[in-house]
């Protein structure tokens, strides 16, 4: 792969370019020498947070970008809620999971009566029990969609890894028997769309540190994938793989 090729760069977050709140530093250094020779986006998974928390985030490490560059299951997310005319749903998911669901859709309400046309399921960093009790008896109604964010089991933190939405669907799945019936985050390419609409996959490179998420991500787009081991994955991890990452960095602060 010539690195010089490529005009995008599409960064996973947590465990690529931070773990929690500490800094990847020769990541960082690496993002801020190239920020202005090429295109860089931002890629997460995680729906604890929303755009703006990303961005204020970023800018504590150096890094100044606007929304426009935070690519998140929550975009999709509204986009298939507004194309399936979706506008009655009970959230499992936190105050800012919440907020942005509103901020971008006007006339949502949230609601487990027998108005409720989808249970969406995020990283809820406040799930109750309240909540999971709710949600499930409403998906005893077969016409209640399941929708999630993101198939992620963990995320990663400076403590280990926490439990995710992939974790919370095998509790909704032993249950209720259901099974989310979409599912927006990486590796569906659907949140990749704004950068896939603007560049040739040639001219696209994903940098994670996820197998299961970034790599498939990268493969499912036909882009090449740099794997950083300051994450989950692991150098034991790679000989097992089918299809090898295109590089593997400790960090990119190598290159």
């Amino acid at each position: 792969m010539d690195i010089n090729s490529k005009k995008c760069f599409v960064f996973d977050l947590d465990g690529t370019v931070y773990l929690s709140d500490v800094p990847i530093q020769g990541t960082i250094d690496f993002i801020l020498r190239n920020q202005v020779k090429r295109e860089i986006f931002f890629l997460t998974n995680n729906t604890s947070k929303n755009l703006a928390d990303y961005t204020k985030k970023l800018a504590r490490f150096g890094i100044a970008v606007g929304e426009e560059r935070i690519l998140s299951p929550l975009l999709p997310l509204v986009e298939y809620l507004q194309a399936q005319d979706i506008h009655h749903l009970y959230p499992v998911g936190n105050t800012s999971f919440q907020t942005f669901l509103r901020e971008r859709m006007p006339g949502v309400v949230f609601t487990s009566g027998a108005d409720c046309q989808a249970v969406v399921l995020a990283y809820d960093t406040e799930l109750t029990y309240e909540k999971l009790a709710t949600s499930c008896l409403l998906l005893q109604r077969p016409e209640v969609h399941f929708l999630s964010t993101h198939p992620d089991p963990v995320c990663p933190s400076t403590k280990g890894p926490l439990p995710d939405v992939g974790s919370f669907v095998k509790l909704y799945e032993a249950a209720t028997g259901r099974l989310p019936e979409m599912v927006f985050g990486k590796p569906n390419t659907i949140v990749l769309s704004p950068v896939l609409k603007r560049f040739r996959p040639d001219e696209i490179v994903m940098v994670g540190d996820r197998l299961s998420t970034d790599k498939v991500l990268a493969e499912n787009a036909g882009i090449d994938f740099i794997l950083v081991l300051s994450g989950e994955a692991k150098r034991e991890d790679l000989p097992a793989l089918e299809r090898q990452p295109t590089l593997v960095v400790e960090q990119l602060g190598e290159l």
